[in-house]
């Protein structure tokens, strides 16, 4: 008889996106007033707002990619860096594709000067999300039944 793979609890999930987010935030917003010379707070409201979405997304999109590693008999938590590098490029690009109209309309920027800010930015958070993803695995692992087989 074969084991099922065990996933990630929705407390487990849910610690995952507030310590994220709220080092995310930590990061980026003073960052972010810095760079695009604005009001800390505008910034940090605006980090704030961004952040609450991304929560939401970020639970929806793991558990689905989770479902995804599971399906393919892999165990989520021991992903390889290639599935570590496709989960992060994929979260990012819905992440961009929901945050540019609410960026552009704060900020009131244009479509371009938004996309071009974001370009940047993408580029830390999904090095930040890779390493965070991968720190949290390995200080939360989730622990699999012995007679699971590692992928």
């Amino acid at each position: 008889m074969e084991n099922k793979i065990i996933t990630r609890s929705g407390w487990d999930r849910l610690r995952y996106c507030m310590l994220f987010e709220l080092l995310l935030i930590a990061i980026l917003a003073p960052l972010g007033a810095l760079v695009l010379n604005q009001n800390i707070l505008n910034i940090g409201t605006l980090a704030v707002v961004l952040s609450i979405k991304a929560m939401l997304l970020n639970l929806v999109y793991n558990w689905i990619f989770d479902q995804w590693d599971v399906r393919a008999g892999r165990i989520p938590t021991e992903r390889a860096l290639i599935g570590r590098l496709l989960h992060a490029l994929g979260l990012e690009a819905v992440l961009v594709m929901t945050s540019l109209p609410i960026v552009i309309w704060w900020l009131n920027l244009s479509i371009l000067q938004a996309l071009t800010m974001d370009l940047a930015i993408i580029s830390l958070v999904m090095l930040f999300t890779m390493l965070f993803s991968w720190g949290y695995d390995r200080l939360f692992p989730v622990i699999q039944p012995v007679s699971i087989c590692r992928a």
